[in-house]
């Protein structure tokens, strides 16, 4: 029988071959939530949060949780550290590492806020742009970037004036910029309600009570290009889903809060795209509106003939979600703190 002593060095040893494996990068910069079985096991998807507002960072990593636990995604959820402690913190707008788990990922689900990140990291979006593979955006991805004009990547800025690249990544990839405001922020919720004649549409399979506490964004209508709307925002006059609609104009047209196209990559190959301007870590309270995501990303990646009726979408592990509010992210937080629990 070995000591006391034999088994705590093999013990740590077989820590240390784990660390070495995994990379020292991934153990601290980010969460991989390995898939079990399901319909998404052999696919990656790699979740990039980084807003100082709407708590990507709980919203994407419990997203990503339950597309491993329930569906067998890879997923690999990346947050802005802040380079002096290694933390999670969205006030830092310049630094998102990780985003090389882009150059194996099937699917890019994004929601950041005017980001100004270092070209060594924004070369890895934009050549995962270039090859045409399928984007997911939430909520402030409208406006994912924004640098300052003259730099590299300038024309991915949502206030782009590039005439081949009009409003950057949100208006040519995702459909839309940040316009602004329609529902009264923080005053009015969202009520989502499936558009007509979008009702058998895979995405929206058993999405029947879709609320969330975000308010309406206003877009451009109709949406450009092949657009799609799946779910138009009914804006509810308070903050709670039993509250009535708002009277009047706000939603005589309602605005689409959620919608499906295409976008063309410089070699013509065209890329699925799913869009909602929903999405903060409290919305994600919703089950209907987890599974409009859970069924966005089948969707996106090719398999929508997989979309169950009723997807599972139970939270995984503790989920108290932050209310939104600018620099009210919780503080002190380390990727390697986290993981498939809390």
């Amino acid at each position: 029988m070995r000591s006391t002593k034999t088994r705590r060095a093999a013990w740590c040893g077989t820590i240390l071959l784990a660390t070495l494996l995994a990379g020292p990068a991934a153990a601290q910069d980010r969460v991989v939530c390995e898939g079990t079985a399901g319909p998404g096991k052999g696919k990656h998807v790699v979740l990039v949060s980084g807003d100082e507002e709407y708590r990507s960072e709980e919203a994407l990593l419990q997203l990503g949780r339950i597309l491993a636990r329930h569906h067998g995604f890879k997923c690999t959820v990346l947050f802005a550290i802040d380079p002096q402690d290694g933390t999670i913190n969205p006030v830092v707008n310049d630094n998102i590492p990780g985003l090389e788990a882009l150059d194996s990922a099937d699917l890019m689900l994004i929601a950041t806020r005017w980001r100004k990140l270092p070209d060594e990291q924004m070369r890895h979006v934009v050549a995962y742009l270039d090859s045409g593979r399928p984007v997911l955006g939430m909520r402030t991805a409208t406006h994912a970037f924004l640098f300052p004009p003259g730099k590299t990547y300038s024309k991915y800025s949502s206030d782009s004036k590039d005439p081949t690249y009009t409003a950057g990544f949100g208006r040519q990839v995702l459909g839309e910029t940040w316009i602004n405001h329609h529902g009264h922020h923080g005053v009015e919720s969202t009520r989502g309600v499936i558009a007509p004649g979008m009702a058998a549409h895979p995405i929206v399979r058993g999405c029947g009570d879709i609320w969330g506490p975000t308010d309406v964004y206003e877009v451009r209508l109709p949406l450009p290009g092949d657009s799609k709307p799946l779910v138009l925002g009914q804006v509810l006059s308070g903050m709670k889903p039993s509250d009535p609609p708002v009277a009047g104009p706000k939603n005589n047209p309602m605005m689409p809060v959620a919608w499906i196209k295409t976008y063309t990559a410089p070699g013509g190959k065209s890329g699925r795209v799913f869009t909602t301007t929903m999405g903060a870590a409290t919305d994600l309270a919703s089950e209907g509106l987890r599974r409009l995501l859970v069924n966005a990303v089948y969707w996106c990646v090719g398999l929508e003939d997989k979309i169950p009726p009723a997807a599972n979408v139970d939270l995984v592990g503790k989920y108290r979600p932050t209310g939104f509010g600018f620099a009210k992210h919780r503080k002190g937080v380390r990727p390697a703190e986290l993981g498939m629990g809390e």
